[in-house]
């Protein structure tokens, strides 16, 4: 959604009343929450209770399974929440970088949408960005050079 002048909130519109609308509710709760450090520490508790438990049970196949089965589970589900989270994150760097790019003068306006380019174009962008830093290095050498040229004789 687009931000509204006032606040810089986000219109939430209809998103707040579909699935989609729900589930990024959702995941941005679910995320903060099991980011904190008192989810780590049920986390750690109850793997500290499944090793004390451990002998009670004879170190049993059932035993072990409970352990395997609900990591399982609960990295089954993170894995989609935390990609929405990511998602959403990159989403909204594309376009505060984007927003950045129209706004500076002398900025080249073809850099807005990266993402959308293959690798191959990608990597001939990126050369060429290499080949400017490395004449700017070069530039920066030569002109202390030019400022101090008894330096650099000392150094040969």
């Amino acid at each position: 959604m687009i931000p509204t002048q006032r606040g810089g909130e986000a219109s939430k519109g209809h998103d707040a009343t579909t699935l989609r609308g729900f589930f990024r509710r959702f995941a941005a709760s679910v995320a903060a929450a099991v980011g904190s450090a008192w989810a780590f520490l049920v986390a750690a508790l109850a793997i500290v209770v499944w090793a004390v438990l451990g002998p009670h049970y004879h170190y049993s196949d059932t035993w072990q399974l409970i352990i395997n089965t609900g990591t399982t589970i609960v990295t089954f589900l993170m894995v989609f929440l935390i990609q929405n989270s990511q998602n959403r994150d990159a989403r909204a760097i594309h376009l505060k970088l984007d927003e950045l790019i129209r706004a500076v003068n002398g900025a080249r306006n073809k850099l807005v949408d990266l993402e959308d380019l293959s690798d191959e174009e990608l990597d001939r962008l990126q050369h060429q960005f290499k080949r400017l830093q490395e004449r700017e290095m070069r530039k920066t050498k030569a002109k202390k050079h030019e400022e101090h040229p008894e330096a650099e004789a000392a150094h040969t």
